[in-house]
């Protein structure tokens, strides 16, 4: 289980690592950003540093469980083995084994039933 997050610190602790680094520290904020969550509340005044900083790490981040798009479904609901929750199929290098093996598996069964038609035909 992951440790909770104060969403307030986080916020916090981003600000202080950012704002040194504010090219031109400007005393007027550009913007104020609150957080409330049932830990408490917090209202930060904000650089354009600060700012264009907290959108481009907003925009970069990928969730850890973004393991891409059914090509089946759509979905976007793949496990750890690539296997989409919504409709089944299996993607990645297993399931594309997978996939041929039950194609072979398949053209295997069709031509045996073609053939046993057949000598049923001939007696």
């Amino acid at each position: 289980m992951t440790a909770p997050l104060d969403p307030a610190a986080v916020v916090s602790d981003f600000v202080d690592r950012v704002a040194p680094y504010d090219p031109a520290p400007d005393p007027q904020p550009v913007a104020m950003l609150g957080v409330r969550t049932a830990l408490g509340e917090a209202t930060f005044a904000l650089s354009d540093h600060v700012v264009r900083a907290l959108c481009r790490a907003i925009e970069a981040y990928r969730d850890p469980d973004d393991r891409g798009t059914c090509t089946g479904c759509g979905g976007r609901r793949l496990d750890d083995n690539l296997h989409c929750r919504d409709c089944g199929r299996l993607h990645g290098i297993l399931g594309e084994v997978i996939a041929d093996h039950a194609r072979r598996v398949a053209a295997e069964a069709a031509s045996a039933a073609k053939g046993a038609a057949e000598a049923e035909r001939r007696r």
